[in-house]
């Protein structure tokens, strides 16, 4: 896509262009993964949903993650408080007040928004560390409410039997069409923001926050809004996560694995960017298959190789990819192409 600027004063008028062919076919191959994730129910084994599904909530909750340590400057290790108590209400709107199971996934976001609100007024003047630790605490709070509310069946969890009134290809309808939403929402939604005109503000904000709030940024705005949202983004993938596992309980909802995951794949696909984000979660999805039996082991080696693609990589597999070739599949920047005609 290019867009023509005329400048006054007989110049060349100059072309801006903001689409790239890598773009255009990365979206094209994309609307036909989407299709074809809708149309799973049709052409593939429950055992292959449940997978594609896992992988789908990863990268959600990846690329929410990505965008608040990766433009708003939000180092986060307690994202899970939003993703167990969407799952949570969903869980209890569900099974508890009786209302259909997939109206319930999208009633459900208002409890990780209405979290995240004194969430961020309570640390939002923390920096570093201190924030990360501060969402940690929050998240190991909200666990250890959950544990002891009896409405939802305390530490003992619970079991999402109203889904058994529908049969097991009706279910994986409704959760292969929830997830092409959630990933619409999430890497398109976030596509669509930073190709937007609040994009130069992020990536300003990304790069230098105190230069940009010298700039009319409003950084604090900003960050609070991007905190909600990736709370929101977090919590769809949660919802849709444990609904497709059908079960649920306090330690698997708020367990420290989901930011821990979030963290190996954002820092290992490329921070900062989409397309690290797809790259990390297909590395640590069959990683995880393949490796996890190994346990311990299999744990400490993902920590090593984090910590030297920190110390050695730090765009991620994604930057050795750019300096191959030069071929984004989300192109966000806008580039002067050229002059031409008066």
């Amino acid at each position: 896509m290019t867009m023509s600027i005329n400048i006054p004063g007989g110049l060349p008028r100059a072309r801006v262009r903001s689409q790239t062919v890598s773009g255009i076919v990365a979206m094209i191959i994309g609307i036909g993964l989407l299709a074809a994730l809708v149309a799973m129910p049709w052409w593939a084994g429950q055992g292959t949903i449940r997978s594609v599904v896992e992988l789908c909530c990863y990268i959600a909750i990846a690329q929410m993650w990505n965008l608040l340590a990766g433009y708003g400057g939000l180092v986060s290790v307690g994202q899970q408080a939003f993703s167990g108590v969407a799952a949570y209400m969903m869980f209890a709107l569900a099974q508890n007040m009786g209302v259909n199971p997939f109206v319930a996934v999208p009633l459900c976001l208002i409890a990780p928004a209405i979290l995240a609100v004194p969430t961020y007024a309570l640390l939002h003047r923390l920096d570093g560390p201190y924030f990360a630790i501060g969402t940690w605490v929050v998240a190991e709070v909200v666990r250890l409410l959950t544990t002891n509310f009896s409405y939802v069946n305390a530490g003992a969890g619970m079991s999402l039997r109203v889904m058994t009134q529908y049969s097991a290809h009706e279910r994986a309808i409704g959760v292969t069409i929830l997830c092409a939403l959630m990933l619409l929402v999430t890497v398109g939604g976030t596509y669509w923001l930073l190709r937007s005109r609040y994009g130069l503000a992020l990536t300003a904000m990304r790069d230098n926050p105190v230069s940009a709030a010298s700039q009319g940024v409003n950084v604090s705005r900003l960050r609070f809004l991007l905190f909600v949202a990736g709370a929101v983004g977090t919590g769809l993938a949660g919802a849709i996560y444990f609904m497709a596992q059908l079960r649920i309980t306090p330690d698997s909802a708020y367990g420290p694995q989901w930011a821990t995951v979030a963290i190996f794949i954002v820092m290992i696909g490329g921070i900062g960017s989409i397309e690290g984000v797809l790259i990390g979660s297909f590395i640590y999805f069959f990683a995880d298959r393949w490796f996890g039996e190994y346990g311990a082991t299999y744990l400490v080696v993902l920590g090593v190789l984090t910590l030297l693609v920190a110390l050695f990589a730090r765009g991620g597999v994604w930057s050795l990819v750019n300096k191959l070739v030069d071929a984004p599949w989300f192109p966000t920047r806008r580039v002067l192409v050229s002059g031409g005609g008066q």
